[in-house]
């Protein structure tokens, strides 16, 4: 029987942000600000996981998140999955689902769109949950994971 232990340390209150693909670790930290936080943050990257071949993972303390800041980290790696922790157990799991339609979290990608020139709310109808891909409800542009940038 082989020991199993926890490659990055449990935490006893918080979130922990699981199942992230290790390209896009500092993605969803950037999305979230969580450069910008004082609670204790422990991150790994690049860990083994039979079902991702390398993964990223997040550990919040005393953090949690509402569902806008849940669709942030559905743009970013759509098959996070989410902990709930509270005294060192799992109290929830949530699965981050890239929902139908978006509202104010995304830029739209054409230089274009009134979206970029007048201050609107960007809307978007989401065309592809798996490879993350936006149509603008302005400007009818479809912008892809690799140029969207969320805000």
């Amino acid at each position: 029987m082989t020991e199993k232990k926890l490659q990055v340390s449990a935490i006893q209150n918080g979130t922990v942000i699981d199942h992230i693909p290790a390209d896009k670790l500092f993605d969803v930290i950037d999305i979230l600000g969580l450069d910008k936080i004082n609670n204790q943050i422990t991150f790994g990257t690049n860990l083994e996981s039979k079902k991702m071949g390398l993964k990223a993972i997040i550990k919040l303390s005393d953090i949690f998140f509402a569902d806008n800041e849940i669709n942030k980290i559905a743009l970013a790696a759509p098959e996070a999955k989410l902990n709930i922790v509270k005294d060192y157990q799992v109290v929830e799991k949530k699965i981050v689902e890239v929902p139908d339609s978006i509202s104010g979290i995304a830029k739209c990608g054409n230089p274009k769109c009134i979206t970029n020139h007048e201050e609107i709310i960007t809307k978007f109808q989401v065309v592809n949950k798996k490879k993350v891909a936006l149509r603008c409800h302005y400007c009818e542009k479809i912008t892809d994971s690799e140029h969207m940038e969320i805000f």
